[in-house]
């Protein structure tokens, strides 16, 4: 929630309130019909006594209810509390202000303050304001809302790109064919060197274990990712002897910090794909610690069917997952001679990644259904609240002798209560939320 009384505040509410009192002087200077300099400043002035004494307390209150009260979290509390400190705000200041004008100012006698037809002045500026300060409340509620849908999407989006990410990861580890190779060399040390046979069976086993206990997690410490790496290393050394060299750090200067899982896996299979592995062009490949990062870095010889060119797929997939939970970005550095991927070591990371599970059992659709329908409303009131002392003007201003103004606003005002009810789920004869307690009431008999 934001924070109010601050400078910020104050000048971005000075600026609309200046905004409006403007717009307001302008279309009261074209009703008044005595387009002079004077009557101008008049109605600048008149605007501005409003528009400061209303709308800039209106806009102060405004922001400390929604300090106070979440609008997304605590909607209905939050209409409630703002259509009581409005209407207990709006009176009294209205009547202040009316007094200035019309008695201190312009003399006129306090008999006839609370008397026709100053009382229909009075009432006037009352919807008029409460037309501006429903437009207030539900921008600020719209930007709320916005700012925690666009929250939720990107929560959707993390889970999202996280599963694609896993799913690439995964599939790249379980290549049919490093599976494919494994088991040839796995065949050929069977018959050749029975005891070797073992210990690659073992390696291998443990690779794909791991690949299956760490591939739904988002974080895991370095630790264990450099001793699947020495693991992987070992199984990758046995396929190609002496044609590969591999430098793996026993331990790490920070045993809390941690790392997105299987990424030192893609990136040694990387290495191991794209370049040369042979013995008289032999792979070598350091991993080691700087600066924050963990550093992957292997000599350069690109195969010729590849010639340096890749589709970047896995580096992508590792750079989307860090960008999803950090800040900080992976780095890749390629002189020719050396290709080096930087892994930023992060430190554990609580709430920031909900699983898909968590979001189809979660009401995020249903409330979104919900603040349509609230906005709809709040677009139905405004209108209404506008229109309203629109009425009562033309209606006094034209045609005194007959109050018509009385049915619109009758008529429209049961069709706005009406609309709130709909949108605030609240029934005048089975009370509120009865329709989400007979859906449940409906789906537990059907569990029987």
């Amino acid at each position: 929630m934001k924070e109010v009384f601050n400078i910020k505040n104050v000048k971005k509410e000075f600026t609309l309130t200046v905004k409006l009192a403007f717009i307001f002087a302008v279309i009261f200077f074209l009703i008044n019909g005595s387009y002079t300099l004077t009557s101008f400043l008049i109605c600048i002035s008149v605007s501005s006594l409003y528009s400061f004494g209303l709308g800039f307390g209106q806009g102060f209150l405004n922001d400390y209810l929604t300090y106070k009260w979440d609008w997304v979290k605590e909607t209905n509390t939050r209409v409630w509390l703002g259509i009581i400190a409005t209407i207990l705000y709006t009176i009294p200041v209205i009547l202040i202000i009316d007094y200035i004008l019309f008695i201190v100012i312009q003399k006129n006698d306090v008999a006839l303050f609370f008397k026709f037809p100053m009382i229909w002045q009075h009432i006037f500026w009352c919807f008029f304001s409460f037309g501006v300060s429903a437009f207030l409340h539900a921008r600020d509620f719209m930007k709320e809302w916005k700012k925690s849908v666009t929250q939720e999407s990107t929560q959707q989006q993390i889970v999202a790109k996280t599963e694609t990410a896993k799913f690439e990861t995964l599939k790249s580890q379980i290549d049919p064919h490093f599976l494919f190779n494994s088991l040839n060399v796995l065949t050929s040390l069977i018959s050749e060197n029975p005891h070797q046979a073992e210990r690659f069976t073992t390696k291998l086993s443990k690779v794909y274990r791991y690949v299956l206990e760490q591939r739904n997690k988002e974080l895991i410490p370095i630790s264990e990712e450099l001793q699947f790496a020495k693991v992987y290393m070992e199984l990758l050394q046995m396929r190609f002897e002496d044609a590969l060299e591999f430098d793996v750090p026993e331990s790490i200067s920070n045993s809390d910090l941690k790392i997105v899982p299987l990424s030192l896996q893609l990136l040694l299979e990387n290495a191991v794909k794209h370049n040369v592995v042979s013995s008289s062009k032999p792979l070598k490949i350091s991993i080691y610690e700087e600066d924050g990062f963990l550093k992957i870095r292997n000599n350069v010889n690109y195969k010729e069917a590849i010639g340096g060119k890749s589709t970047k797929v896995g580096l992508q997939n590792i750079a989307d997952r860090y960008g999803l939970i950090s800040d900080r970005e992976i780095r890749i550095e390629n002189n020719n001679k050396t290709f080096t991927v930087s892994l930023p070591l992060l430190q554990n990371i609580k709430n920031m990644i909900q699983t898909s599970e968590d979001f189809e059992n979660s009401s995020y659709i249903k409330a979104v259904e919900k603040v349509e329908k609230i906005k709809e409303f709040y677009q139905n009131l405004i209108t209404y609240l506008i229109f309203v002392p629109v009425f009562i003007f033309i209606n006094l201003r034209f045609s005194p002798q007959f109050h018509w103004f009385y049915f619109p606003i009758f008529g429209w005002g049961i069709g706005v209560l009406f609309h709130g009810l709909e949108a605030y789920n609240y029934s005048l004869v089975l009370g509120k939320d009865w329709e989400e307690r007979k859906i449940k009431e409906l789906m537990d008999k059907d569990k029987y």
